[in-house]
């Protein structure tokens, strides 16, 4: 079974926090097929707006939202 990972990002209210401020100009960047892959978009997009401190990406392990069951049974 492949472990999708979606990778996308914006502007946030708090640089710690991850409330984005608008939903709807999200920049999804991709879904991966492993966490790997998408570490490395992740990285990419990060570096490429680290000057920016009200931008975040971040990596969701989407395999995890698929099947919560998987998680009850310690997988």
């Amino acid at each position: 079974m492949s472990k999708l990972h979606l990778v996308f990002g914006g502007r946030v209210k708090d640089p710690m926090g991850l409330e984005f401020v608008e939903p709807e100009k999200l920049h999804i960047v991709g879904i991966f097929p492993d966490y790997a892959s998408a570490e490395k978009a992740w990285r990419a997009e990060a570096q490429r707006t680290v000057d920016d401190a009200e931008m975040k990406y971040v990596v969701v392990h989407l395999h995890r939202l698929l099947e919560p069951e998987q998680l009850k049974r310690g997988g």
